[in-house]
């Protein structure tokens, strides 16, 4: 399998450029949340982000989804997790800091007192981790093939860039992690685990999902396209209830995007159903008026799928 790695600075939108990169190459788009997610799954909620177990948890489930794809890992010390892997490409993304400012007031919408502020918390932070994670608090120039300067390139030109060099150095060459080599990888992983009382809860995987509608399928299709990041109806929240507390009533939105911690509903019925739906998210916002929800209704589908290239028939039944 090739693997990329992008790591950076915070403020320099490292994952932008990862997931441009990943969509350029067609390779799997894998961001820190996403990686956490699949974590999750696999070894039950991690109560402690910050350890030294987490190398080789993550590199477990990363070198079983190379038996199927090739990678693009957006997590910051990932390069640290391949040493002497042939197929590899470590790229770093930094930025003076005054680009990396304005990106958060921008990003965050923050003035730039605060966004001076953010920025010194994320430095601590990512050092914290990294120091924790992989012995070191600092990213090594040495341990990068690729450094580009988010100061003076765009995250298009970067995932150019790093297009380029995949291409030049051929990393795909060698096709797919083959079964064996993974079985035996996966042994020294698991034995090292076992040292820290880690054992695998279930088998994190990416989603064979079962739609209940054909306009679901075409978004999460557009959402694999771009690499973002999405689980299918993970939440039901109740919105009425009788007088003894009894839930009589709940929604379920279609998806949740964990990188923008949103939830998106699909609304492609006819219109004279939709009041009822309505009815539901404007409930759903008043009661939990933390959550994040979007709604796209059937022309918004419909602009986004004739402007990707995506042809489906929408039913007016959802």
């Amino acid at each position: 399998m090739a693997v990329v790695t992008v790591s950076g600075e915070p403020g320099c939108r490292t994952r932008e450029v990862a997931q441009l990169a990943a969509q350029r190459l067609a390779f799997t788009h894998l961001s820190a949340q996403r990686v956490d997610s699949l974590l999750a799954e696999e070894f039950g909620p991690i109560i402690e982000s910050n350890s030294k177990a987490w190398p080789d948890m993550a590199a477990s489930i990363l070198l079983r989804l190379g038996t199927e794809s090739h990678l693009v890992i957006g997590v910051d010390g990932a390069e640290l997790m391949f040493r002497n892997f042939p197929a590899l490409l470590r790229v770093r993304v930094v930025a003076p800091e005054n680009r990396r400012i304005g990106n958060l007031m921008l990003d965050d919408r923050l003035d730039r007192a605060t966004a001076r502020v953010q920025l010194r918390a994320r430095e601590s932070e990512l050092r914290a981790t990294r120091k924790a994670r992989f012995g070191r608090a600092t990213a090594a120039p040495e341990t990068f093939d690729l450094t580009l300067n988010a100061g003076s390139l765009d995250a298009s030109h970067m995932a150019a860039l790093i297009e380029a060099a995949v291409r030049a150095r051929e990393l795909t060459v060698h096709g797919f992690l083959s079964h064996a080599a993974e079985a035996q990888l996966q042994f020294q992983i698991r034995l090292r685990l076992a040292k820290h009382g880690i054992q695998p809860q279930a088998r994190a995987s990416l989603k064979n999902v079962q739609f209940g509608h054909p306009s679901e399928e075409i978004f999460a299709n557009l959402l694999d396209f771009y690499r973002i990041a999405w689980e299918y109806e993970p939440r039901s929240f109740p919105i009425a209830w009788d007088v003894s507390g009894r839930v009589l009533e709940s929604f379920t939105p279609d998806f949740f995007l964990p990188e923008s911690d949103m939830y998106v509903e699909l609304t492609t019925m006819k219109q004279s159903l939709v009041t009822r739906k309505n009815r539901k998210i404007r409930l759903l916002r008043e009661i939990y008026p933390h959550i994040n929800i979007q709604v796209f209704y059937q022309k918004d589908l419909q602009d986004l799928v004739l402007k990707y290239g995506i042809i489906p028939e929408i039913a007016e039944s959802k």
